[in-house]
């Protein structure tokens, strides 16, 4: 018997998850943390739920970094210098999650839940510390970084993209955090920087799983449409809905998907 997630309600379900998603992405972000847990709740194996999700979200990867297209200007070795770490990053992740069985995936599922939760849930937090830090140093006004700052971030960002290649969610977050230690530059120009990378890492990962057999075809392509007309709506409301509210509530449904699942073994 084929899963919920292949029939009409379950592809209803999946599309509307996705809907949510990609509007809170476009707020908030931890989209991820509405459509994996939706897509488990379907019947989807765990491991294929996490590849068909890396699948249906890239576009609006790509989506996010033509929009800051204009603050990359000037950041071509910068890019040349980790993108590169970024793909090999999520190359690995990726390899690493189709050579996890199932079973023990499942076993890691609420801890990479929780630890989504947790990162989406500093995120402001962490980034008024960057903007105090990027402020001090006079980062604010001179954006630079230096070759000797991209070169120590070339490590962080291949850790943090080959946790993105194996799962994804809070990946914008750990890379902001590690950009915004190492190198000297403005916050747009890092958060610019960081969708590049956080794109580079999935692509890469998504490019691996078009051949691994376990993508839901379908349900990749509905979460796609959802995702691009979440994101759409979310730019459109933005001014009606506090991103901190939207955060607090994706958290909060994290924290307890996650402790659910703690609490089933």
């Amino acid at each position: 018997m084929p899963p919920a997630g292949l029939s009409p309600v379950g592809l209803g379900l999946a599309f509307l998850a996705s809907v949510a998603a990609g509007a809170a992405n476009a707020l908030a972000g931890g989209g991820t943390l509405l459509t994996f847990p939706t897509l488990i709740a379907l019947g989807i194996p765990a491991v294929a739920a996490n590849v068909t999700n890396t699948i249906a979200v890239a576009p609006g990867h790509l989506g996010a970094t033509l929009a800051q297209r204009r603050e990359l200007a000037g950041q071509r070795r910068r890019v040349l210098v980790l993108v590169p770490a970024a793909v090999a990053g999520g190359l690995v992740g990726g390899l690493l999650l189709l050579f996890t069985s199932e079973s023990v995936f499942r076993r890691l599922v609420p801890f990479l839940i929780l630890l989504a939760s947790a990162l989406l849930a500093v995120q402001e937090r962490l980034r008024a510390g960057l903007l105090r830090r990027l402020a001090a140093d006079g980062g604010l006004t001179a954006p630079g970084g230096g070759p000797r700052g991209e070169a120590l971030a070339f490590l962080p960002v291949l850790g943090a993209s080959i946790y993105g290649g194996y799962f994804g969610a809070g990946l914008s977050v750990i890379v902001l955090a590690t950009l915004g230690l190492l190198l000297d530059d403005t916050l747009t120009r890092l958060n610019a920087t960081k969708q590049v990378i956080g794109f580079a890492a999935n692509a890469a990962a998504a490019a691996l799983f078009l051949f691994s057999g376990q993508v839901y075809w379908i349900v990749a392509l509905v979460m796609a449409v959802g995702a691009v007309a979440g994101g759409a709506m979310g730019g459109r409301i933005a001014s009606r809905v506090r991103p901190s509210t939207l955060r607090l509530v994706v958290v909060t449904i994290g924290a307890v998907v996650g402790l659910a699942y703690l609490a089933r073994g």
